[in-house]
C-alpha cells in the first residue's frame, strides 16, 4: 500500500499542471501555424484558379463537351467536377419569389406616393438595389467563361437576367461564334467611334453598332433554355411541317438527325404533331408558318383578293369567304380557322365541275364580318370597295335602322356590291338589277360614313 503525503500530492498536481500548459501551448503553435498557413492557402487557390482562366482563355472556341473533356485531363478531375466548375452560374436573384425588376417597378410606383425626406431615403433604397442586381448581372456574364474576354462590349448590350441565362445555355461551338464575332465587331465600331466628331463616319459607325446589338439579341431570342430531347424533338416536327407542307409523320421521322431519330417514332411524331395542334389530314400535316402569322391580316387580305369574296345576299346580309381546294385546301382551311378565331367551316363540298371538293371558311354574323374586314381593309389590293360596302350596311343596320333613308341606301348598297363583283364582265346583265352604271358615282358619293 502506497502511503499519500503532502509531498506527493503537490508533486502530481505539478505534473498535471505542466501537463495542461504544455497542452495550451502546443494548441496555440497549432494555430499559429494554420493561421500562418491560411493566407497561403489563399493564395493558393488564387493562384490555381488564376491559372485555370488563363487555360480557358488560350483556348480556342469548343463546344461545351469537348472543353469539359480536356479541362478534366488538364487538371487531374473526373468529368462530372470539370463541369461543375466549368458551367457554374449564380442562382437567381429573387427576393421572396419576385425578381429584382418587378421589385423595382412596384418601388418606383410606390415612392409617388411619398414626400421629402421619406422619398429621399427610399429613393436610395431602390438605388442600392440596383446596384447590387448590376453587381449580380456582373457576376453572371463573368461565369460565362468562353465570352469572359469580350465582356467589355457585353455588358454594353444593356442585357438583363434572361438574356444571360440564355447566353449561357449556348452549348455549340458555331452559336458560340457568332455571338463573339457580333461582340468583338461591336467593339471595334465602338473604339473606332473615340475621338471622332459628329459627322458622316460617326453616324455609319453608330448604325454599325445598332445592327451587332439587333443580331446579338436575335441569336438570344432564338435560343430556348433548358430544351428537353422532347421539346426539341417538336421543334424539328413543327420546322419539317412549315417548310414542307402535307409531309407525313414518317417522312419527319426521316429527316430527323441520328441522335433523334434512334429516340422516336412516326407513331411518337403523330402524337407529338396532335399535340401542338398541327393539323392533320389524312396523315399529311399542315401549319401556317409564323411568318403569316405576324401578318395574318395582310395574308388573310391577299387571300380574299385572288381567292375569296365579299358580297351581300338577297336580303342584304353580308357574307365573306375563303375558298380552296383539295386536301392541301381544307388542311389551309382548317389553319386559318384557328389562327383568325372566328368564321365557319364548311369542307369536303362538291365542285359544281365534280372535280377536287371544295373547302370554304366562311363568315356570316355582322361581328365576324366586320372583324375581318376592318382588319383586312388597309392590306385590300382589289376588293377594298367591297368592304366599305359592307361595313357601310353593317354600320347603318346597327345605328340607323329608324332613319327615312335606311331601306333606300339598303338597296344602293346591295347595287353597289353588284357593281364592285361584275365592273370587269362585259355581258353582266346590269338592266336586270335595275343598275345604271352611268349613275354609280352618285351611289358611291352617297355613302353615310366617314372613313
Amino acid at each position: 500500500m502506497v502511503e499519500l503525503t503532502s509531498e506527493s500530492i503537490d508533486t502530481a498536481l505539478s505534473d498535471n499542471e505542466n501537463k495542461r500548459r504544455m497542452a495550451e501551448e502546443k494548441h496555440r503553435e497549432e494555430e499559429e501555424i494554420l493561421e500562418n498557413a491560411k493566407p497561403m492557402a489563399e493564395r493558393i487557390e488564387e493562384l490555381t484558379t488564376q491559372l485555370k482562366q488563363e487555360w480557358l482563355d488560350a483556348k480556342p472556341i469548343r463546344d461545351h463537351e469537348s472543353i469539359a473533356k480536356e479541362y478534366a485531363e488538364r487538371f487531374d478531375l473526373n468529368l462530372s467536377d470539370a463541369k461543375k466548375q466549368l458551367f457554374t452560374y449564380p442562382e437567381k436573384y429573387e427576393i421572396q419569389g419576385n425578381d429584382v425588376p418587378s421589385i423595382v417597378r412596384k418601388m418606383r410606383k410606390h415612392r409617388r406616393t411619398l414626400k421629402g425626406q421619406n422619398k429621399k431615403d427610399f429613393t436610395k433604397s431602390i438605388d442600392n438595389l440596383i446596384d447590387a442586381y448590376g453587381d449580380y448581372l456582373y457576376k453572371c456574364a463573368d461565369s460565362i467563361y468562353w465570352v469572359r474576354k469580350y465582356k467589355k462590349p457585353l455588358m454594353q448590350m444593356t442585357n438583363n437576367e434572361e438574356h444571360l441565362r440564355k447566353l449561357n445555355s449556348i452549348t455549340d461551338e458555331v452559336s458560340k461564334r457568332d455571338v463573339i464575332d457580333i461582340l468583338c465587331k461591336y467593339w471595334e465600331a465602338d473604339l473606332n467611334m473615340k475621338g471622332l466628331p459628329y459627322g458622316k463616319e460617326y453616324s455609319k459607325l453608330s448604325k454599325e453598332m445598332k445592327v451587332h446589338k439587333r443580331a446579338y439579341k436575335k441569336i438570344l431570342k432564338d435560343t430556348v433554355i433548358g430544351n428537353s430531347t422532347r421539346e426539341v424533338i417538336k421543334k424539328s416536327i413543327l420546322k419539317s411541317v412549315c417548310e414542307h407542307p402535307g409531309i407525313s409523320s414518317r417522312e419527319i421521322h426521316d429527316l430527323l438527325p441520328r441522335k433523334l431519330y434512334d429516340r422516336t417514332s412516326p407513331s411518337i411524331i403523330a402524337k407529338l404533331a396532335k399535340d401542338q395542334n398541327i393539323t392533320s389530314v389524312d396523315g399529311a400535316y399542315y401549319k401556317i408558318n409564323d411568318d403569316i402569322k405576324k401578318n395574318i391580316w395582310a395574308y388573310t387580305a391577299a387571300f380574299i383578293d385572288s381567292d375569296g369574296y365579299i358580297t351581300m345576299d338577297k336580303n342584304h346580309n353580308p357574307r365573306v369567304g375563303l375558298v380552296a381546294t383539295g386536301t392541301r385546301g381544307r388542311a389551309f382551311m382548317m389553319e386559318m380557322h384557328k389562327s383568325l378565331g372566328c368564321g365557319r367551316l364548311h369542307l369536303d363540298q362538291k365542285s359544281p365541275q365534280d372535280t377536287r371538293p371544295v373547302n370554304r371558311l366562311n363568315f356570316y354574323s355582322s361581328d365576324d364580318v366586320k372583324k375581318i374586314l376592318t382588319k383586312c381593309r388597309p392590306h385590300f389590293r382589289m376588293k377594298g370597295p367591297n368592304a366599305d360596302v359592307l361595313l357601310e350596311l353593317i354600320k347603318i343596320k346597327k345605328e340607323n335602322k329608324k332613319e327615312d333613308w335606311y331601306k333606300g341606301r339598303k338597296e344602293e348598297l346591295f347595287k353597289l356590291m353588284k357593281y364592285h363583283n361584275h365592273k370587269d364582265n362585259d355581258r353582266f346583265q346590269w338592266n336586270e338589277w335595275d343598275i345604271d352604271i352611268n349613275n354609280i358615282n352618285k351611289l358611291i358619293d352617297n355613302s353615310k360614313m366617314e372613313w
